[in-house]
């Protein structure tokens, strides 16, 4: 689905096998952007629902009741045969084990439970837009999964041309998942000047967020 065929409001259906969280989720998404069509709390549901609505986003915990164990990835695998149909993984647990599992199954995304509503409603029409979206401090786990076998993506020295050295040493630290209050000690620069050299990377980049940043980073062989 490319950019322009986004629609107006990216349909969804949300998994997730507690209802007060899932509510959460719901409530919290930008509605200008994103319609929840379709809710599941477990794996055989969530597959029915989403043949049923056939949504452009799942968006999906990955440890979930029913089916045969297999959860999230579960669910990405029995529904390959929806080509329209993208999976972001949205839970709590950080471990390389689900983070791999869920994304050799299929899902274009994976972001932890903390991530802000504003940044979660970014990567589903990310994701919807066939982008990958992948948490700055799980992206390491992927790139070492995939990372042999996709074969090396050299490094466009033009690419990193436009940033200065120290716009490289923050970028290198942003897309591993630091905070800027680490950056800045890292560096030994203060936080207002990491938020300056982010706002620098990104335009130059051409990017839009630090997600966005970290999928750049991987691709590249650089985390």
């Amino acid at each position: 689905m490319s950019t322009d065929q986004i629609p107006a409001q990216v349909p969804v259906v949300l998994v997730e096998d507690h209802a007060m969280f899932r509510a959460g989720v719901k409530a919290s998404l930008d509605t200008s952007r994103i319609k929840v069509i379709g809710e599941a709390a477990e794996v055989d549901a969530a597959v029915a629902v989403i043949h049923e609505q056939k949504p452009a986003v799942v968006l999906l915990d990955v440890h979930l009741p029913g089916g045969f164990g297999g959860g999230g990835a579960e669910i990405v695998k029995r529904c390959a045969d929806l080509p329209g149909t993208r999976f972001l993984a949205l839970s709590v647990s950080d471990a390389a084990d689900d983070v791999v599992a869920v994304v050799r199954a299929g899902a274009r995304g994976y972001v932890t439970k903390n991530i802000s509503p504003n940044e979660l409603s970014d990567a589903i029409v990310q994701v919807a837009a066939g982008d990958a979206v992948i948490s700055p401090r799980l992206a390491g786990f992927v790139l070492d999964a995939f990372g042999a076998a996709a074969g090396d993506v050299s490094v466009r020295d033009d690419e990193l041309d436009r940033l200065s050295k120290r716009e490289q040493e923050v970028m290198r630290l942003i897309a591993r998942g630091y905070s800027y209050r680490e950056v800045a000690s890292e560096l030994f620069i203060s936080i207002k000047t990491v938020e300056t050299h982010v706002s620098a990377v990104l335009r130059k980049l051409q990017l839009s967020s630090r997600h966005e940043l970290t999928t750049w980073a991987a691709a590249r062989h650089m985390l």
